[in-house]
């Protein structure tokens, strides 16, 4: 297991390079002069030629970009993803602070994917062909093809507007949570529960579970004894997929809902076109991404080590 632990590890490294290469070229690609932008957010709205020339040596625009590239993953080892040209504060400081909000909203959601898709799977699986099956059917339709922040939108409405009975910004507890993460789950949600659903029906096919149905064991013991531990087991293959929608999501989310978290510190990044910003959460999110999906494959390999034969999910 050390071995094949030690191979998954390895083969991330091209990936992480990979992430950080993207990173470093979102700042080189952007429009403008970095030098001059970084002079007008701090307050020289007509900077000399000679200061932004003083301010491109300082920067090390003028060397080579292979050089450029090379610095910056050096200082990013070391956590120096530069300085905000908005706050002039680290940038890794500023993400520090806003993380934990995403994170707190990631896990919420995260949580809700596997409940809520694990349940909803389940039961449809259980009752095949049921009403409750074709209801289910169309609700996960629903759920997949609902834009998020029409959603986001149609819950403040209701559940804060008109209801009153949760709040539209904060980050005080789980109330505050509860509307974003269901809007950032709800696609998930539905994948996970068609997964689920496909998974649970394959084991409930199976020869093992027929025979013991037929021997007068009951359907539902069965499912929750036998079927459902194995059928779990693809749906927890792609958390490390799931978590990365909902990475990517929290973009959109965090600004509708006003929190405070790094997407929509990546959204005031792109406004103010602050570059060093939007480097420091792009390599910030995927470095996330590669630890979550590391570690659910990882699990993945504990519950089931056949992977170890056939491949994982990264």
């Amino acid at each position: 297991m050390s071995r094949y632990i030690l191979q998954k590890i390895a083969s991330l490294v091209p990936v992480l390079l990979g992430i950080s290469l993207i990173a470093f070229t979102l700042g080189v690609i952007s429009p403008g002069d970095p030098a001059e932008i970084a002079l007008s957010q701090g307050g020289m709205s007509e900077a000399r030629p000679e200061q932004i020339a003083a301010l491109r040596e300082e920067m090390g625009l003028n060397d080579p970009l292979p050089v450029q590239y090379i610095r910056w993953v050096k200082n990013a080892l070391h956590g120096d993803l530069g300085y905000s040209y908005a706050t002039s504060e680290p940038v890794s400081e500023e993400l520090a602070r806003r993380l934990p909000v995403t994170l707190k909203l990631a896990g919420y959601a995260m949580l809700l994917t596997c409940a809520g898709g694990i349940l909803i799977g389940t039961l449809s699986a259980a009752y095949k062909d049921s009403l409750l099956d074709h209801g289910i059917q169309g609700l996960t339709n629903i759920m997949l093809s609902i834009p998020g922040f029409w959603l986001a939108i149609l819950m403040v409405l209701l559940f804060a507007e008109v209801l009153g009975w949760l709040p539209t910004s904060g980050t005080g507890g789980a109330k505050y949570m509860l509307m974003p993460a269901i809007v950032l789950s709800c696609a998930t949600t539905a994948t996970a529960a068609r997964l689920m659903r496909s998974a649970l029906l394959g084991e409930l096919g199976k020869q093992y579970f027929l025979a013991a149905n037929a021997k007068g064991i009951s359907k539902y013991r069965l499912i929750v004894r036998n079927a459902l531990p194995n059928a779990i087991v693809p749906v927890i293959t792609l958390l490390g997929n799931y978590f990365g929608g909902i990475l990517g999501g929290s973009v959109v989310v965090e600004t509708i809902f006003a929190l405070p978290g790094v997407g929509s510190y990546a959204i005031e990044a792109i406004y103010m076109r602050n570059y060093p910003a939007l480097q420091g959460y792009v390599l910030l999110t995927g470095f996330l991404f590669v630890a979550v999906t590391l570690a659910v494959d990882l699990i993945s390999l504990v519950l089931n080590p056949k992977i170890r034969l056939g491949g994982s999910s990264i």
